[in-house]
């Protein structure tokens, strides 16, 4: 529980500091079609799907795109490779 607590509380100290120094965290929904974006943090909740998308180069640290956007879905680019990723998965992937 403790270890729960502090993960959590790190995690807020963290995006207080990035909305501090001026950095702003938004999931593949929210951001700009056509921009390269930076994949800050990714929250499944799911192991295979964290598999999946660690597979495709798709962590943190790494250059995302959202190429288009659609209601139940996104087209992003991840190292050279174009993917089709839907709403909720796309939610779930934090960029800034």
């Amino acid at each position: 529980m403790q270890l729960v607590i502090a993960n959590c509380f790190f995690n807020f100290c963290q995006l207080a500091a990035a909305k501090w120094i001026g950095d702003e965290f938004m999931n593949l929904f929210e951001i700009e079609t056509g921009r390269e974006y930076t994949i800050e943090k990714i929250d499944t909740k799911d192991s295979e799907f964290d598999k999946f998308l660690f597979s495709l180069g798709c962590y943190g640290g790494e250059p995302i795109t959202v190429i288009s956007r659609r209601k139940s879905g996104c087209i992003v680019l991840i190292k050279n490779g174009k993917y089709s990723i839907d709403s909720g998965l796309a939610k779930s992937i934090t960029v800034c």
